[in-house]
């Protein structure tokens, strides 16, 4: 019979999870008889009670299994790092906050048994974000769709089904700087979408304030383009453009004209702009080398401390 990994990443859901493992649990007893399953938790370095749960979790149900972080390591990290210890034929990626609906997990599988190797939430509706959420990521999907090579399924998240060779390509993939939606759209196969409305949170903060999500654009824009080093180029030839035709107007007024004036205005505001654009470029240079330096150094992504449920380990 085939196997139906779950993986949920889980970083202080204290006061969600009880709730987001008895209705996975509703859910996927419904494929009984037909599929096995486990469900992976994932802590990442939770500073609440959420691990005494998990484990609490595995000792109940033998269908759960509890990864836990020696620290903080990121959202992105722990789906990986459940997918790396999934056994599943095909997985799927959800999160403890319950805003991703888990009976759509069903339509996901069935659109697997129809042959498709990716299966992805598109959210119709997102009930209960803010205005200036719900335009940043409106737009943040259409500007790095217009800046990759790679295109992205706009109003996406990491809710999806991989199927095991899928998966197997996307595990291959051990990059430190790790934007997981983009990387699946990367590996390509056989991709459809499920519509879906995303929920209000049912408890609890937001994982991803303005810093978080700031970072995620970082690196999806970073890891899946290289217009902003094109940029880069292009303002040089500006400015080097801008300060030729400063030159020639310096010379034309010392040259032709009575009203010559010493030109500390020119000058100054050839400087700032001069200096503002090498800062500009040496920023966006830097960014890339930064991330260079973080892939040589070849750490692991992630480090386990504890384990539960593993019985085969």
């Amino acid at each position: 019979m085939q196997l139906i990994s779950i993986v949920v990443p889980c970083y202080n859901e204290e006061e969600v999870f009880s709730t987001t493992h008895q209705r996975l649990t509703a859910v996927l007893s419904e494929l009984e008889g037909r599929y096995e399953y486990e469900i992976i938790y994932v802590n990442d370095g939770s500073a609440d009670k959420t691990l005494p749960l998990l484990e609490e979790a595995a000792q109940k149900d033998k269908h759960v299994k509890v990864i836990s972080f020696s620290r903080n390591f990121g959202h992105q990290v722990a789906i990986t790092a459940g997918l790396d210890h999934c056994k599943g034929n095909a997985a799927v990626v959800i999160d403890a906050d319950l805003q991703d609906p888990p009976k759509v997990i069903l339509a996901f599988i069935q659109k697997w048994e129809e042959g498709y190797d990716v299966v992805y939430g598109k959210r119709r509706e997102r009930i209960g974000e803010t205005p200036f959420k719900l335009i940043t990521a409106k737009y943040f999907y259409r500007i790095i769709n217009r800046l990759s090579d790679v295109e992205i399924p706009m109003d996406t998240g990491d809710f999806r089904l991989m199927d095991r060779k899928a998966l197997d390509q996307f595990l291959s993939m051990r990059e430190v700087y790790r934007f997981v939606r983009g990387m699946v759209a990367w590996v390509g196969f056989k991709q459809v979408f499920v519509e879906y409305d995303r929920e209000e949170r049912f408890a609890g903060t937001t994982k991803y304030p303005l810093k978080k999500m700031l970072k995620l654009a970082s690196d999806a824009i970073l890891s899946f383009s290289n217009i902003p080093l094109k940029l880069a180029t292009f303002l040089g030839f500006f400015t080097s453009a801008i300060a030729f035709i400063g030159i020639l107007y310096a010379l034309f007024t010392r040259l032709f004209t009575d009203n010559y004036e010493p030109g500390w205005t020119m000058l100054m505001l050839s400087v700032l702009l001069i200096g503002g654009i090498i800062l500009i470029v040496l920023g966006i240079i830097g960014g890339y080398i930064g991330r260079i330096y973080g892939e040589i150094k070849k750490r692991p992504l992630y480090i386990i401390r504890d384990k539960f449920g593993f019985k085969d380990e």
